[in-house]
């Protein structure tokens, strides 16, 4: 039965309880994913009925040209926040890396997950087994579709060359290992380890070797800001550390104007009451660069201990159980990080990068 916007079914007892409708992409990942969060709310709220509303989206449907290429933002969000608009679902899971900065006005991350390993992974051809990036043959091909990890891999490993590849993570794993045309390929750690595919992880790369995008590893939940009663129900998924470093790289990102289009990474660590973030800017080849690390206090005063404001969002966070002192500070640690960065010329770095991957 329909009432209003919302979507009821009535039980046995002729008892009417709503139907909370969550949006995903189709892509086996994503069904993963969304499932994890239905079951942690299934677990949380017996009682409530979910539906998934599986869907395409633009990111999924482009896939002949690089994601740095297309210039779309939401690439991989849009269709899903178009349905939630529309009242046709509630919520909508996403990777948090997929998610701008900025968000459509109307919309909020009611919730981000407990972040899995945020880490690059090299998955090598069957061939190469036992090898690592630093022993496999000169001119080997890497395949990466992300301009972050191939800035840093060609400086770190120049006797390497790196290649575009594109497809959700079954094609990608399929191309590398049905052809001979790459020798390896990067991959996000945590999506290999959803997939339960952590047997082809041959190698974690650290920060030394590759830091990670703004938000990898994490899940968000994306809910209609007005929502209050979804605000409140997907509030207890979140994980308080991750949801302080993920709005210091945000924070970081959205200073900087970085998007899919340059090269941004970034490392972050909460450590006795300390949260540490790495920020860095790469040119395209990786030979120009700049990494610098700050840090904050995130214990909150006694006095801060009370409700925060739910209409406050911290780059697109709203995040009503963890401080909003906190939140404050970290956000103010990824903009004062910005700022350092453009003052040594991050600014210049960014835009050669935009400009010669747009001629690419």
């Amino acid at each position: 039965m329909e009432e209003g916007p919302y979507k009821y079914i009535r039980d046995g007892n002729d008892k009417a309880s709503r139907v909370i409708r969550i949006g995903t992409r189709k892509s086996q990942l994503a069904r993963i994913q969304t499932d994890s969060v239905a079951d942690k709310l299934k677990e949380l709220y017996p009682d409530i009925h979910l539906e998934i509303v599986a869907m395409s989206t633009t990111g999924d449907k482009i896939l002949d040209t690089a994601l740095s290429k297309i210039g779309e933002k939401s690439l991989f969000t849009k269709e899903l926040e178009n349905a939630l608009e529309r009242n046709e679902v509630d919520l909508v899971v996403h990777s948090l890396k997929d998610l701008p900065t900025t968000l459509p006005p109307g919309f909020t991350i009611g919730a981000v997950l407990k972040r899995e390993n945020p880490h690059d992974a090299v998955v090598l051809h069957p061939q190469n087994v036992g090898k690592t990036l630093d022993s496999l043959p000169e001119n080997s091909v890497i395949g990466t579709s992300s301009l972050r990890r191939a800035a840093q891999l060609k400086k770190r490993f120049p006797h390497l060359k790196f290649n575009d590849i594109r497809g959700n993570l079954n094609t990608r794993l399929k191309k590398l290992d049905e052809k001979d045309d790459f020798a390896a390929i990067i991959l996000a750690a945590a999506g290999l380890r959803r997939m339960g595919w952590e047997n082809r992880i041959s190698q974690i790369l650290g920060p030394e070797d590759c830091m990670y995008a703004v938000g990898q590893g994490a899940l968000a939940v994306e809910v209609r800001a007005r929502d209050v009663d979804i605000l409140e129900m997907v509030s207890v998924l979140h994980d308080p550390d991750t949801v302080l470093r993920c709005i210091a790289e945000r924070a970081f990102l959205r200073h900087l104007e970085g998007g899919c289009s340059v090269p941004v990474a970034v490392h972050t660590q909460v450590k006795d009451s300390q949260l540490y973030l790495t920020g860095a800017v790469y040119s395209l080849d990786g030979s120009d660069s700049l990494k610098e690390t700050m840090q904050t206090s995130i214990t909150a005063n006694d006095k801060s201990s009370e409700e925060v404001d739910e209409r406050v969002q911290r780059v697109g966070v709203t995040a009503t159980k963890v401080p909003g002192e906190a939140q404050d500070r970290a956000e103010k640690l990824g903009i004062d990080l910005a700022n350092l960065l453009l003052s040594k010329g991050a600014k210049e770095i960014l835009t050669v990068a935009r400009q010669l991957n747009d001629a690419r």
